[in-house]
């Protein structure tokens, strides 16, 4: 066997057989930064000029083919001359030589464009491939878009090829990673590797094909017009998040109507567009706010977290028996304790609806259900959860019970086991001072349905040690969730914000507006819900009993809550809160009686009522929501603006084309924000006070996180 290996920087090549075999390797994920790009065009036109080359195969090192392109370059102008994957797959395509991709593990983004560049496709089951660039407000930008829709119309033929198209729209508005298995069914892969070397099959593939070429690029395929506009349908507004999605169908509409290179070059003119548009330069902060996360200043390097091998949870309600699901779901073994039979059966129900109706929609399969549903055991005695390594209490938002639970726990579980709450606003510290290991206490508040949101409040105590925090953070990751660490103050991040945020809800209705039109206002600012219909899906009752633990504040606190609350009315779970519910439909309707009630509450306090703009309720509400975060971040509670746009973009819905309040208060304008509160200070009250940061980031006219370098376009964000 002939073998000859060049050791190369980010790039190795070796000969074998005659079989060029270029290898990525770019730790961590094999990204497509400029580098790695100008290596990859010099090994691949160096194999090509070979002529003992006969075939070259693309793999990838460090378990992956390639994560894509580096992101980091979207948000900052390219050197003149640097090279790109559009480049490289630009290369692959002119050459005469055979090129196989050899897949194993993630082919996202650029790593799948440029294995659709190539002849064929090798994979193996581990393999993911996909174009998930939808998810940062892109499009795919090296042929994806172009490329994918004329492999899948061909793969699949049956009626005239739409079919495939479909499955390639679906599969990039969706930003979905199809796994080896799936991507060979649909035709995605030509061969799939099951139990040996991809690299050695995807050798002896490419001796067999060599001198052929079957390049994507030749095919052809057509998207007639109806099937354009079904698309087009099936997608939000560019206004309201959906701006890449409509540029990607125009994108595949282009593909079926124009010569290849037309349509690769309408493809790369709507990406540029799309990359300086606000909704991808919010989402693409997003995407480093969340790999900021992990982040913590003055947390030691190199403390390893404790294994978590088995978790208990306290209460077996909708929120202990959701939190179960999410240890489940990851595989560890959990128990439920709750003394209330009928409970017990409820939480028993619950998961095993929940497990069902997965398996209906075909999102898992029966066995895998059978294996979570079994994974969760419920007792009804604290010395039945002894052995576990983490206990996590959800019982009632109250201290004095919370307390008790914590005092019960640090003598019932094992020495060197984590206790933590699911408190979404009390004291941690407290509840630690019941227990003998203050520094194995802290919050862990999931946010509900705790098994289908995304985020989870990791709470530090004052006695909170490192390896407790490190074990934390690392069971986020675990739990696939967004772990975004917190001061111990009440609230935490999240709820601290909501309740400034509900506190202009409330004045604004005292003042003028209705429930209806601050809901319908903040719906059309894109949220999923207003702030009433949220305290009515969360129980008007649960907000005013929470309202009773807040600290005091040297201001008036609107009784709007109070009022509703003493009618009886607590929202969903009734049939009636702020908005009616008829025959149970979840639907809100209004209700003129509401409505009395709050006009007799501001006749009552002697506030004339007035017309109210939209404009003015989500300034105040927005700025409500700014202010306190920048008084979060001063305090210490949040580490940075973007852990607060994490926690508002995955924990209460705002819009993520918007970036999060403190990226959407940056668009604003901090000094604007700052000089507006300063106003309503003088003619709204005491309790618009601008945080100390809010103040500083105004005066040196600045902004609360850092800008990219390439000019943002509004792009469909208003």
């Amino acid at each position: 066997m002939q073998t000859e290996t060049r050791p190369a920087a980010l790039v190795r090549a070796e000969l074998r057989d005659g079989v060029c075999i270029v290898t990525l390797d770019n730790p961590p994920v094999n990204a497509f930064g400029a580098a790695t790009c100008a290596k990859l065009i010099e090994e691949i036109e160096r194999a090509v000029a070979d002529p003992a080359v006969v075939a070259i195969v693309i793999t990838g090192a460090n378990g992956m083919f390639s994560g894509g392109a580096d992101v980091k370059e979207f948000s900052n102008p390219p050197p003149p001359g640097s090279k790109s994957i559009r480049d490289v797959i630009a290369l692959v395509e002119r050459s005469d030589k055979t090129f196989v991709a050899a897949i194993d593990g993630n082919a996202l983004g650029g790593g799948c464009e440029l294995a659709l560049g190539c002849d064929y496709r090798i994979g193996t089951p581990n393999a993911k491939i996909g174009l998930p660039e939808i998810l940062l407000g892109l499009l795919p930008g090296a042929g994806g878009t172009q490329r994918l829709p004329r492999l899948l119309a061909k793969r699949n033929p049956h009626n005239n090829g739409l079919a495939g198209v479909q499955m390639a729209l679906d599969m990039m508005l969706k930003g979905e990673a199809k796994p080896g298995k799936a991507a060979k069914a649909m035709g995605i892969l030509d061969e799939l590797v099951e139990g040996g070397d991809v690299v050695a099959t995807a050798v002896e593939f490419a001796k067999s094909k060599a001198g052929t070429k079957a390049r994507i690029s030749k095919l052809k395929f057509w998207a007639p017009p109806p099937m354009v506009a079904i698309a087009h349908g099936m997608v939000p507004p560019e206004d309201r998040g959906g701006y890449a999605a409509h540029k990607l169908i125009d994108a595949v509409e282009a593909a079926s109507e124009m010569e290849f290179k037309y349509g690769l070059a309408h493809e790369s003119r709507l990406f540029d567009e799309l990359v300086r548009s606000a909704p991808a330069q919010a989402a693409i902060h997003l995407f480093f706010a969340e790999r900021e996360l992990s982040k913590i200043p003055g947390l030691a390097e190199g403390i390893a977290p404790k294994k978590i091998e088995r978790a208990a949870v306290v209460g077996a309600g909708t929120m202990g028996t959701g939190i179960a699901m999410v240890f489940a779901n990851a595989g560890i073994p959990v128990r439920v304790i709750d003394v209330n039979p009928e409970q017990v059966e409820r939480g028993k129900a619950h998961i095993g609806s929940t497990y069902e109706s997965q398996v209906k929609k075909g999102r898992l399969a029966p066995d895998k259900a059978k294996e979570r549903t079994e994974t969760v055991t419920f007792v009804t005695d604290y010395g039945a959860i002894g052995d576990v390594d983490l206990v996590i209490e959800a019982v009632f938002e109250s201290m004095a019970v919370k307390k008790e639970v914590f005092a019960a726990l640090d003598k019932a579980v094992k020495r060197d086991a984590i206790l933590a709450s699911n408190t979404s606003t009390l004291d941690i510290d407290q509840m630690a001072a019941m227990t003998t290991r203050p520094d194995q206490v802290l919050g862990l508040h999931f946010f509900a349905p705790a098994n289908i949101m995304q985020l989870l409040e990791v709470v530090r105590g004052k006695a909170t040690s490192a390896e407790t925090l490190t074990t934390a953070m690392a069971l986020a990751k675990r739990l696939r969730k967004k772990g975004v660490l917190s001061g111990n103050a009440f609230g935490f991040i999240g709820n601290a914000m909501l309740f400034d945020y509900i506190r202009e809800a409330f004045f604004l209705v005292e003042e003028g507006a209705t429930p209806w039109q601050i809901d319908a206002a903040i719906k059309d600012f894109g949220f999923p819900m207003g702030p009433f219909s949220m305290s009515d899906l969360s129980g008007v009752d649960v907000f005013y009993k929470i309202s009773l633990e807040a600290p005091k504040v040297p201001y008036r606190v609107s009784e709007i809550a109070t009022r509703v609350y003493e009618k009886g009315r607590y929202g969903q779970k009734t049939g009636k809160g702020f908005f009616l519910y008829e025959n149970g439909k979840r639907e809100p309707t209004r209700d003129p009686a509401v409505e009395d009630l709050i006009a007799a509450e501001s006749k009552r306090l002697g506030i004339t009522r007035r017309a109210i703009s939209d404009e003015e309720i989500i300034e105040r509400c927005m700025f409500a929501l700014v202010n306190q975060g920048a008084q979060l971040i001063g305090d210490g509670i949040a580490l940075r603006p973007g852990d607060e746009d994490i926690v508002w973009v995955y924990g209460f819905g705002f819009p993520w084309y918007r970036g999060g309040p403190m990226w959407w208060a940056d668009t604003v304008g901090p000094k604007k924000i700052y000089d507006t509160i300063v106003q309503w200070q003088r003619t709204l009250g005491a309790h618009w006070q601008p945080a100390p940061l809010l103040k500083e980031v105004a005066e040196r006219n600045g902004t609360f996180a850092p800008r990219p370098r390439v000019p943002a376009t509004n792009g469909a964000n208003s």
